[in-house]
């Protein structure tokens, strides 16, 4: 029997999210939630590029939780609203409904997350007999799961580090580009992303979910970041990024034990593949390092269908969630981080 799902939002991830759920073996669509008046009452297939479904989107969020269903996948945006996206998957979760999620990423680790919110979102569970789980590829499967994987096949080591590497100039949401990472800004301002502490509020429960993973005690975790200006126009959407603004930045978020970086998140983010020639290159994607017994080096790269890194990114957050929506389903009741599931595989997801 399939599992019927609910797609919360359907905008930069929901929209793969969706066609994903459509043509997974395993699920089925109980209902659709939209946020902007243009998509209610539209049928879900033509809110992805899929044939018709029958199953019309819907603003009303009491209508969507009153739904039977096994599942909601929330991809509602949570960077500027954190308080606000816990509310609803939390009302989602004592509705019966469990919860996969790529909107509050430094969720990937439910344990060292802000305590007030994990506490809800735990009672929320329990009051529900649910399960959450919260992933994408970044934080996510590109710097939990793999790395961990691959650091199985060490006979000792001493750091791993895990790249992003993209041109994220084709990437679809411009209030992160423009507001929170601070591209086309002076070099001088400092946007959200690099107030103190707000990296490691994204990407901590990435590195405390590593050192969990490989049984280790950090000591504390540092931010280091670096930026380069535009050399000349780039037009991305309706924004202008003009020469001596800010155009890349790099940041690494370092998991230290004995002194030492032990664990390292590196993002390279250019919106210009001539900047900063010096900083790590590569075709769009992610890299593990693991400097050891042996060294190791892993290069993951992906595209969709017109070769666009960024958007091949933004389709695995959607798939990550999606597949995993049975194995969240069998799961005890509570919060769930990439240690408490099995592993996830594409059964029953090839295409002749």
């Amino acid at each position: 029997m399939a599992y019927r799902v609910i797609q919360w939002s359907t905008g930069n991830v929901g929209q793969y999210a969706l066609r994903c759920i459509l043509e997974h073996p395993e699920l089925e669509l109980a209902g659709v939630w939209v946020h902007g008046e243009d998509k209610e009452g539209k049928d879900a297939g033509e809110l992805c590029g899929c044939a018709a479904t029958g199953v019309r989107a819907t603003r009303d969020a009491e209508a969507i939780i009153a739904l039977e269903a096994d599942c909601v996948c929330h991809t509602a945006s949570g960077d500027t609203r954190p308080d606000e996206a816990v509310e609803e998957m939390c009302r989602l979760l004592e509705s019966g409904k469990d919860v996969v999620s790529c909107s509050v990423v430094s969720l990937v680790h439910p344990a060292t997350f802000v305590p007030e919110s994990r506490d809800r979102l735990a009672a929320a569970c329990e009051k529900g007999g649910t399960s959450f789980f919260t992933s994408g590829i970044d934080p996510g499967f590109a710097n939990d799961l793999l790395p961990l994987a691959l650091s199985g096949l060490s006979g000792h080591w001493e750091e791993i580090r895990i790249q992003e590497i993209i041109n994220y100039s084709t990437y679809d949401r411009p209030e992160i580009l423009f507001d929170i990472m601070g591209f086309g800004g002076a070099l001088e301002d400092a946007p959200m992303l690099l107030i103190p502490g707000v990296l490691t509020m994204g990407w901590g429960g990435t590195v405390r979910l590593l050192a969990d993973g490989l049984g280790l005690e950090l000591d504390e975790i540092r931010e280091v970041y670096e930026r380069r200006p535009a050399e000349r126009p780039i037009r991305i959407g309706d924004h202008t990024v003009e020469p001596g603004t800010a155009a890349a930045l790099r940041f690494e978020l370092q998991g230290i034990v004995g002194g030492k970086a032990a664990l390292v998140v590196e993002h390279v983010t250019r919106l210009d593949d001539a900047l900063a020639p010096e900083w790590p290159s590569g075709k769009g994607g992610y890299r593990v390092l693991i400097k050891g017994f042996p060294d190791m080096q892993c290069d993951f790269m992906f595209e969709d269908e017109h070769g666009d890194h960024a958007v091949g990114g933004v389709i695995i957050t959607a798939t990550r969630i999606v597949n995993a929506i049975p194995a969240v389903c069998a799961a005890p009741t509570g919060l769930l981080s990439a240690l408490d599931l099995p592993l996830i595989t594409g059964k029953g997801l090839r295409h002749a």
